[in-house]
């Protein structure tokens, strides 16, 4: 009989131990795994930072298309070429009053 008692309770403690083992199998990789609450958290805020660096090239995306469509033949501003060209090419016209200052 003792050797049934020594089984029966072997069996008893055996079962738990392996359910507990896979349980925590599971917690584990829920919260440590590539996809899990840690790395989700990670990925969250990769998205959050990425949104915002989007939202930055929108907003330089739209300043340039504006400065694209001052450019085209239809909506060319003269006076705007002219003063980007001397800006660009560091000319003066002959006739301009240039006014040095001194550097602070």
């Amino acid at each position: 009989m003792a050797r049934r008692t020594v089984r029966y309770s072997t069996a008893g403690i055996l079962i738990p131990i392996i359910g507990i083992a896979v349980i925590g199998y599971f917690v584990y990789h829920g919260l440590n795994g590539a996809r899990g609450f840690w790395a989700s958290q990670q990925r969250e805020a990769e998205v959050a930072v990425l949104e915002k660096e989007l939202a930055d090239l929108r907003k330089e995306r739209d300043i340039l298309e504006q400065h694209v469509a001052l450019l085209r033949p239809e909506s060319l501003d003269p006076d705007m070429l002219e003063e980007r060209a001397r800006v660009l090419l560091n000319v003066a016209h002959p006739n301009d009053i240039v006014i040095m200052r001194a550097e602070r």
